[in-house]
């Protein structure tokens, strides 16, 4: 089993940062994909940004890339995102998730097996 735990979500004003962290747990694979969700109120969870361990490959869709930035230390089992110049409409539920694969690049939710309990993130105008 593999165990998340989010931290770092808050209330901040557009244009603000956040960094996310996500502390992993447990039987974890050394080869693995470790993602960020969101998921605003009323929608379906979508795909931030995605690393593999241990080597640190990313992939982030164009929405986000230059603003999100996801990164890991695997000394402290720990990946994180950080949000910057925020906007409102990021706010959401940010989730931290796990895939056991070392074939490719994936943010299709039904592909994690393991997920955190998430942290709020606010982004007020």
């Amino acid at each position: 089993q593999v165990q998340l735990v989010e931290s770092g979500g808050g209330s901040v004003q557009a244009g603000g940062s956040l960094r996310l962290s996500c502390a992993v747990s447990g039987d974890t694979p050394r080869s693995r994909y470790m993602a960020w969700f969101r998921q605003p109120p009323g929608r379906d969870p979508g795909g931030v940004a995605t690393i593999y361990s241990p080597s640190g490959g990313t992939y982030a869709p164009g929405s986000v890339k230059g603003r999100f930035i996801i990164s890991q230390n695997n000394a402290k089992n720990t990946v994180y995102l950080q949000m910057n110049s925020l906007k409102p409409e990021d706010s959401a539920m940010y989730y931290c998730a796990a895939r056991v694969s070392n074939s490719y690049f994936s943010l299709q939710p039904k592909e994690y097996q393991y997920w955190g309990q998430g942290t709020q993130v606010t982004v007020s105008s």
